[in-house]
């Protein structure tokens, strides 16, 4: 398996995203929000979705070139025209908007709309959290998930992720996994994925990899899940005035644009106590969690973010594993716009 180390991979994202006709500034945003998928183990979201991206910009479903205009502001909320331009950008862009207004008022609703795949939610609400916020993201996704007790794909993934001052992280899909977990057993020949994960395409659930490739993917906790997705939709799409449900694309599809809609939450600590204060409470509140005896059969209890971030100090100094076939598909899209790739450790 090809080890690289993160800012070795980082340089070899922004070339292929760079000769992929994306301007500097934005490839070295998307880069860095792609190699932080990796670092902290969260593969789905990581590398793997670049040679998607150069597919896209190379047929012309996306304008990297565009940078977004904001549609209308109004106290705490912002609407924002995404202009079908680079996802990271975009959730770039609308987390600095969010930064600013919650500074101002307390609070801040930014939501965008004709957006495209922004990698991981958690990039960005710790960008809010960095600037003394809680910061609170979530996203519309293709229709790959049928609503409860239905057959058909209507909605997506539709991930919400909320980071906040303190040892706490929370960054989940509202399908029993991501998507891109099904895609990386598919790329990597993986014969079988777990139980619960996956339907077939006529909504039967299977373990196969390839009948879940072209399926559908289970929502989270059954009728619980297809609520939260209707929820994201909501406070995305219906809200933004964006492209909704089975109206949204999908990356790994060519002929359509994506059309995603992304909702930023940021709220200002510090309207309500000090921002030391907070995170002590944080604490306070994480190690009462951790304080209970673990159940039979694991080690200790774990609280969100835990294991990211033990992924991440170890992927810092040992390097980034990219399986073969997720290394295969990546040198495939650097070898289309001649970038070479890196030597491996």
């Amino acid at each position: 398996m090809p080890v690289l180390k993160a800012e070795v991979l980082e340089q070899f994202a922004e070339q292929i995203l760079a000769s992929a006709g994306v301007p500097a500034h934005k490839a070295r945003i998307a880069a860095e929000s792609l190699i932080a998928g990796n670092l902290r183990g969260v593969d789905s979201h990581g590398i793997q979705l670049l040679p998607f991206y150069v597919d896209q910009l190379l047929a012309g479903e996306m304008d990297a070139a565009a940078d977004g205009a904001v549609v209308s502001e109004s106290g705490s909320c912002l609407v924002f025209d995404a202009q079908n331009s680079l996802g990271q950008w975009v959730a770039d862009t609308c987390c600095r908007h969010a930064v600013r207004i919650a500074r101002a008022h307390g609070l801040a609703l930014v939501v965008a709309r004709e957006s495209n795949h922004f990698g991981a939610a958690a990039w960005w609400a710790q960008k809010m959290r960095a600037a003394g916020h809680i910061g609170i993201v979530m996203c519309n996704a293709s229709p790959i998930v049928p609503p409860w007790q239905g057959k058909e794909g209507r909605v997506g993934t539709n991930p919400i992720c909320m980071s906040v001052p303190g040892p706490w992280l929370l960054d989940m899909a509202t399908t029993t996994v991501a998507a891109g977990r099904i895609f990386k057993a598919f790329l990597n020949h993986q014969p079988e994925i777990p139980a619960g994960w996956a339907f077939d395409s006529e909504g039967v659930p299977t373990t196969d990899t390839q009948a879940a490739y072209k399926g559908m993917l289970m929502p989270l906790g059954g009728y619980k899940g297809s609520g939260l997705a209707m929820m994201v939709e909501i406070l995305c799409a219906v809200l933004g005035g964006g492209a909704m449900a089975n109206e949204v694309g999908a990356i790994r599809f060519r002929g359509r644009k994506v059309r995603v809609s992304q909702t930023f939450i940021a709220i200002d600590v510090a309207r309500f106590m000090p921002l030391d204060e907070f995170t002590a409470r944080m604490e306070k509140l994480v190690g009462i969690i951790k304080a209970v005896q673990p159940a039979p059969g694991y080690d200790e209890v774990l609280v969100a973010g835990d294991p990211e971030w033990r992924i991440e100090a170890e992927r810092r100094a040992a390097g980034i594993p990219i399986a073969d076939g997720n290394w295969s598909e990546l040198v495939k899209a650097a070898a289309r716009v001649n970038v070479p790739p890196p030597a491996l450790l």
